[in-house]
């Protein structure tokens, strides 16, 4: 046989293989035998080895894997992966209707998909061929497991097919199905390896292993669910569903298009009861707008989209015994109570212990000692008590009552009015408060310095090295001590001392985040950056001018003001600022395109055929406009495009504010 032949039955093997795995993963309608399909793959693999010069990267011999991943690539997101909002309750649903309602009108479909309880996964294809893969992260960036994703047999890597843009990613979820995770368990409890507690985890772990052919091993699955490219062909989401899965991707088949809430509540009901007949997890139910300019016209808030919602059904309840209340000393002073339980299975992991928030919690559970109660495992990650069984009560038990010192240093606890949580006022020389702040300082979120753990700081406060922050940057004078440490050799100070040192550059952000002002969570410290600029801006600042900063309320004000009224505070502020810490932002100056938009104020809305929204901002912001977040007198004109939202034209309508297009805008800045 000729090479030119050899190559041709290889492209040849390679066609039908796709088409049988197409067949099998994704129609769930096998065209061949298992026997019949592994000899074939053998004969595709022989003629590989003998003749690598013709192998295709994307054969389906290579979803055997084998490619060794020892780290991996932090890839930012295009599209940021955002959470959903979550109820577990048919009204919190009816009220969202009624706010889509509001802001689109009546003339709208819902898709009702399964919510699978697996790993988050973003696929990048390019010219038909998968480029990466990517999870989820913390949102805007997630870890590249390309090689690992690729011994995923449903998971195509190569698709073709009408109106398939030259790039495109897609979303979906990678799972492990009850059986195979049964099956899996087994095998790791016979070698003698600690089990995983639920498919998800699995999975999470699977996806994560350095060696791709031991991820080819675990038979995970995958089903994709959502479609976005800067050149999207579809108009609805129902539709892209329907053309990618005609291009070769694997759609879950039990979405359902609906026209109204009712219908929505209809699908909920049914699946309510089904799931468990399910071969994989799902646990609950997301709901989503399926026209695309009108998601456009909803937008977004923060963290999720304002046209989609989760609906997760109600969590699995087991009773137990209540043994005692313990006790908890956060960061910030907050003392949590906690309820040590009798060790009972909920939800595939032994539950022991459980939140009880606070002491509102307590008296409205009514809690005695040795009660039994109802625990619930739901959207909360630790399980919660939701009853106490009165009838299930033992005589003559002592009703629980709330501490009212600090269980860590004995101070008398306060409990601001207003507020539900007490607190230990003796943030100087309360142990957990001292170490928790430097704990917070040092995390990933804020000033993230390699080389020291959360473990390592509670030693070093034990060892009198730590008790402020500003310490952290005074360790390099103690290195003899450090030395003298068990498990501490010279290598692990090198590193500590040069993670340290690199934290200097953290951004002003996240320095503020770091300080642990309570209530100034990550968006807020920068919120606050952005606004003040610099360290001292913020600390001049009063009340009006705190509250006038974007998202900034009156009870973060007041923390605020609180916080800066502490001279230890300040001084503090000061060996951070000697350290060389950052404490204003790096502004960029913008150079405008122009002018022509000086003083002028506008909102964007609607679709646009030749822009995305985005592109006209800049394009504004470019010509010195500025954007606003609603309508209001100081707007000077709405950019309109289709499917603008009824109650915004009505409203820049009744104030007679200039409705445009983009093309107008375009001769606003052209004259």
């Amino acid at each position: 046989m000729s090479l030119f032949d050899v190559k041709n039955q290889m492209e040849a093997l390679v066609r039908e293989l796709k088409q049988h795995n197409y067949n099998y993963y994704v129609l769930a309608m096998p065209s061949i035998s298992d026997y019949d399909f592994d000899q074939k793959l053998k004969q595709l693999e022989a003629l590989e080895k003998a003749n690598p010069q013709f192998l295709d990267p994307n054969s389906p011999t290579q979803k055997v894997g084998g490619e060794i991943t020892k780290n991996f690539r932090t890839i930012v997101h295009k599209w940021p992966m955002m959470s959903l909002g979550n109820t577990y309750n048919e009204q919190d649903l009816i009220d969202f209707d009624q706010r889509i309602r509001k802001a689109i009108g009546d003339d709208f479909e819902y898709v009702c998909e399964l919510k699978f309880d697996g790993l988050s996964m973003s696929l990048t294809y390019q010219n038909g061929k998968l480029l990466r893969a990517v999870t989820r992260g913390d949102g805007t960036k997630g870890d590249e497991v390309t090689a690992n994703v690729k011994t995923i047999r449903s998971i195509p890597t190569q698709v073709s097919g009408n109106q398939m843009p030259t790039e495109f990613d897609i979303r979906g979820e990678v799972f492990m199905h009850k059986a195979a995770f049964e099956r899996l368990n087994e095998e790791r409890l016979e070698n003698g390896e600690a089990t995983y507690a639920n498919p998800r985890n699995f999975a999470s772990g699977t996806v994560k292993m350095q060696d791709s052919a031991e991820v080819a091993k675990r038979p995970l699955d995958c089903f994709l669910y959502f479609f976005y490219s800067d050149k999207n062909p579809f108009k609805t989401h129902w539709e892209s569903l329907q053309a990618v899965k005609s291009w070769g991707f694997k759609i879950s088949d039990e979405s359902r298009l609906c026209n109204n809430i009712q219908n929505v509540l209809d699908f909920i009901a049914e699946w309510d009861q089904k799931r468990f007949k399910l071969s994989y997890d799902i646990d609950g139910i997301v709901i989503k707008v399926n026209s695309y300019a009108q998601q456009q016209e909803l937008g977004f808030t923060a963290k999720s989209p304002r046209w989609a919602i989760s609906y997760k059904f109600k969590a699995q309840e087991v009773e137990t015994i209540l043994e005692k209340v313990s006790y908890q000393v956060g960061r910030t002073g907050a003392v949590t109570p906690v309820a040590n339980l009798k060790p009972v299975l909920l939800a595939g992991t032994t539950v022991k212990r459980a939140t009880l928030h606070n002491a509102n919690e307590i008296e409205r559970l009514d809690l005695h000692e040795n009660d039994t109660v109802l625990v619930e495992k739901g959207g909360e990650i630790i399980p919660k008590i939701i009853k106490v069984n009165l009838a299930k009560r033992l005589p003559f038990a002592q009703k629980i009552a709330y501490i009212n010192r600090c269980p860590e240093c004995g101070t008398e606890l306060i409990r601001e009015e207003g507020e539900a949580v007490h607190y230990c006022p003796n943030d100087e020389e309360c142990p957990p408060q001292i170490v928790g702040r430097m704990q917070h300082f040092i995390s990933r979120k804020a000033m993230n310095i390699e080389g020291i753990g959360a473990e390592t700081v509670e030693a070093f406060f034990q060892k009198g090295l730590l008790r402020h922050i500003s310490d952290i940057y005074d360790l390099k004078n103690h290195q003899n001590q450090l030395k003298a440490l068990d498990r501490f050799g010279e290598k692990s100070i090198v590193n500590l001392l040069e993670g340290v040192e690199k934290s200097k550059n953290m951004p002003f952000e996240r320095v503020l985040f770091g300080l642990g002002i309570r209530y100034v969570g990550a968006t807020v410290a920068k919120k606050l950056a952005q606004h003040f600029k610099n360290i001292d801006r913020l600390l001049k600042a009063n009340f009006e001018e705190l509250i006038a900063a974007d998202e900034i309320g009156e009870r973060i004000a007041q923390s605020i003001l609180d916080y800066f009224a502490d001279d230890k505070h300040i001084q503090e502020i000061n060996k951070l600022k000697a350290a060389g810490l950052t404490f204003e932002i790096e502004e960029k100056e913008v150079v405008l395109a122009s002018e022509k938009l000086s003083g002028q104020t506008f909102i964007i809305s609607g679709v646009f055929e030749n822009f995305s929204r985005d592109e006209l901002k800049d394009m504004i912001e470019a010509n010195g406009g500025k954007i606003l977040s609603g309508i209001s007198a100081k707007l000077n004109y709405l950019v309109a495009g289709d499917n603008m939202g009824p109650s915004k034209l009505e409203k820049a309508n009744k104030m007679q504010i200039p409705i445009i297009s983009d093309q107008d805008l375009l001769a606003l800045i052209s004259n």
